[in-house]
């Protein structure tokens, strides 16, 4: 691509710091990994685990709760390194200033679900919010693939085209998850989590390249 394709070329005078990108790419990396960790291991250590039937929210409730919540508290340092990064190198525009505050709203709402512990064990107690807390997940991360995605092209060749693949298979995937049949919902969940995995290891990598 071209030099002015560069994402120090969206600061004239103010090229974005290396080692701050460097480190936040790294955090997106790192998120990812420990969200799949987490999950793989919980699925192995939870007795009676189906990771077919049973969703990830079942393994971040009771004995080994902590397993899951190490990952989603990982994952969300890793959105929100993302983030950061993303607020760094800011192109300027409406759009791209939506899906940084997509990310860090993310970041906080992964962790509050880690946090509050209400899933999974049919916790009725106070006021449960999970339900509310998983419809911002499928608004925020739809807001934050669609919104990057025209800039995130300007910066790597394709990045629109991925974007909007990922945010369809999100929307459309969220969507069926809710009308599945208890039987199978637990890997199409996990399948939803996949594409968010993808999505932020390709902004993540779109980072790094910058550094390598």
């Amino acid at each position: 691509m071209a030099d002015d394709t560069k994402l120090g070329r969206a600061y004239p005078g103010r090229p974005p710091n290396r080692l701050m990108l460097g480190i936040c790419a790294v955090l997106g990396f790192a998120g990812i990994v420990t969200l799949l960790l987490g999950n793989i291991i919980g699925s192995i250590v939870v007795p009676g685990h189906d990771w077919v039937a049973d969703t990830i929210s079942d393994l971040a409730a009771g004995r080994y709760e902590i397993i899951q919540d190490v990952a989603l508290y990982g994952y969300a340092a890793g959105l929100l390194g993302i983030g950061l990064g993303a607020a760094h190198i800011h192109p300027g525009g409406h759009r791209w200033t939506l899906g940084v505050f997509a990310l860090a709203c993310l970041a906080a709402i992964v962790v509050v679900v880690g946090a509050r512990n209400e899933y999974g064990d049919s916790d009725q107690e106070g006021v449960v919010i999970h339900i509310y807390l998983v419809y911002g997940l499928g608004i925020l991360f739809a807001a934050a693939m669609i919104a990057m995605a025209q800039d995130l092209d300007k910066y790597r060749r394709g990045m629109a085209i991925f974007s909007y693949t990922c945010a369809g298979l999100w929307v459309i995937g969220a969507i069926i998850f809710f009308m599945l049949p208890t039987g199978y919902d637990g890997a199409w969940e996990r399948g939803l989590g996949l594409v968010t995995m993808v999505w932020l290891g390709a902004v993540a990598a779109t980072m790094w390249r910058e550094v390598s």
